[in-house]
């Protein structure tokens, strides 16, 4: 009777972390927002020269263009590790991470759990079947940010940023070139779409004012002890040979 039970914690507990394990980037259900996140990006003139870096044994060129600030609530974001695809053929260790937010009403209006978001290799994309949800949304209230930085610290600090997260990221607007002398701007505008609407941005400070309570990232952590429990359980249990 015990190991029936077992066996049936074991598939459980399986079919939890499969299901969580999927849903885990999912938006929280019930997110609590700063009253920070009620503001657009505050971008203002720099006074900041151009200046150069060596990163992962390549050099760059820096270019602020704008001081700029960023309150933000994480809908989507795609690491870049620098050694695959397009970095690599760019020669660019520097892009640590490409991050979607949103904020304003996007963020507090009650429509943006009828929203998928993703992120592409430089883009962040969005989409509904829900036609209010749509005709609510602010396009100039959503951005893309390709994040720069050769600070270590700053680089942790990223690696453990979780969708629903809020956000606050201070440095420059800025283009820059990259060790093979490929070259990527940034958009100084939240009116802009398309190709090159993406903020590049060289991070100075990143804060995570309020990580996410994600449920299904519970259940992920939940489920994942219980089968090891149950799966240490069943072969711990005595061999019983038939002749």
């Amino acid at each position: 009777m015990v190991m029936k039970i077992n066996n049936l914690l074991m598939i459980a507990s399986a079919l939890v972390l499969l299901v969580s394990c999927w849903n885990r980037n999912a938006l929280p259900g019930d997110i609590d927002l700063l009253p920070s996140l009620d503001d657009a990006p505050r971008q203002s003139t720099t006074s900041h020269s151009p200046f150069d870096l060596q990163f992962d044994g390549s050099d760059y060129r820096i270019e602020p263009e704008y001081d700029y600030e960023l309150h933000g609530l994480v809908v989507s974001f795609r690491h870049h590790d620098g050694n695959s695809r397009m970095h690599v053929l760019a020669d660019d260790h520097l892009n640590m991470l490409d991050v979607c937010v949103v904020w304003g009403t996007n963020a507090s209006n009650g429509y943006l759990h009828a929203f998928d978001f993703w992120n592409g290799i430089f883009t962040c994309n969005f989409k509904t079947r829900d036609q209010a949800a749509w005709d609510a949304f602010d396009l100039t209230a959503v951005s893309n940010n390709h994040l720069l930085s050769d600070d270590p610290l700053i680089r942790r600090q990223v690696q453990k940023l979780r969708v629903g997260d809020q956000i606050r990221v201070r440095g420059k607007l800025a283009s820059y070139v990259s060790g093979n002398g490929s070259r990527r701007g940034t958009s100084t505008t939240r009116d802009d779409t398309g190709n090159g609407a993406c903020e590049t941005i060289y991070v100075e400070s990143f804060q995570n004012l309020r990580p996410a309570t994600s449920g299904w990232r519970l259940a992920m952590w939940t489920s994942l002890f219980v089968l090891l429990a149950t799966l240490v359980a069943h072969f711990a249990r005595p061999f019983k040979s038939r002749v």
